[in-house]
């Protein structure tokens, strides 16, 4: 359903990325923020699904300035030199590079933004410092509690996995009571990654609650 692209963004450095049309009218779009394993078939599945719920669904590859076109499985190998790029992240290089996602879809309609993992917290931020955007939906992120006291600029809304050995439930309540006006929604016994079904740590039962309610954000907001 979709095609690699290549973005360009506001200091000149080309960026490669993943682009899903709908098949008729788009309802507006969606940028899709990746986990620490690139703009890998997941991620690109995650697209071809909002391009059928009708967005153009557009996934800047947010590490091409350190490792051009870097994808990854999630075998224990793989996580593990996937982990490099979430030692020191590179915040607003990767900011930067979503904002020239969001600028390469804003003509088609409302943009809101939806990641993993990393790309959760990036998502948070973005909506906190961006422009352009609608709705930001995040799912695990494990640095928004240090962006927490940053207040969205967009509705936003968050999920997170009650056995998350990487973020613990003390920080989703910090987040709640730093940020109010944010939905956030715990789901029992899922952990990291629980959306993912590509991941051992895939629960469908919380997956299939957690992505009708971010289609429902979006339809509410994107509008």
């Amino acid at each position: 359903m979709g095609h690699d692209i290549t973005l360009t963004a506001s200091d000149g450095f080309r960026l490669g990325g993943y682009r899903a049309d709908p098949s008729g009218a788009p309802k507006g779009a969606i940028v899709v923020i990746q986990e620490i394993f690139g703009v890998n078939h997941h991620i690109r599945s995650v697209c071809d699904r909002l391009a059928q719920e009708g967005y153009v669904a557009i996934a800047p590859s947010i590490f091409d300035r350190s490792e051009p076109n870097f994808q990854s499985g999630y075998s224990p190998d793989e996580i593990a030199v996937a982990r490099k790029f979430v030692a020191n992240p590179a915040w607003t290089a990767m900011l930067r590079d979503t904002q020239a996602a969001i600028d390469a879809v804003k003509g088609v309609g409302p943009v809101g933004i939806i990641g993993f993992c990393l790309g959760g917290s990036v998502a948070y931020v973005a909506a906190t410092k961006l422009t352009g955007l609608k709705a930001a939906v995040g799912y695990y992120g494990g640095a928004i509690v240090r962006f927490a006291d940053d207040k969205p600029k967009v509705p936003t809304q968050l999920h997170f996995g009650e056995k998350d050995s990487g973020i613990p439930l003390t920080d989703v309540e910090t987040i709640k009571a730093k940020r109010p006006e944010v939905e956030i929604h715990i789901y029992p016994g899922a952990q990291h990654g629980f959306h993912c079904d590509e991941r051992a740590s895939y629960d469908k039962a919380s997956a299939d609650i957690a992505w009708p309610r971010s289609l429902a954000f979006f339809a509410k907001h994107l509008r």
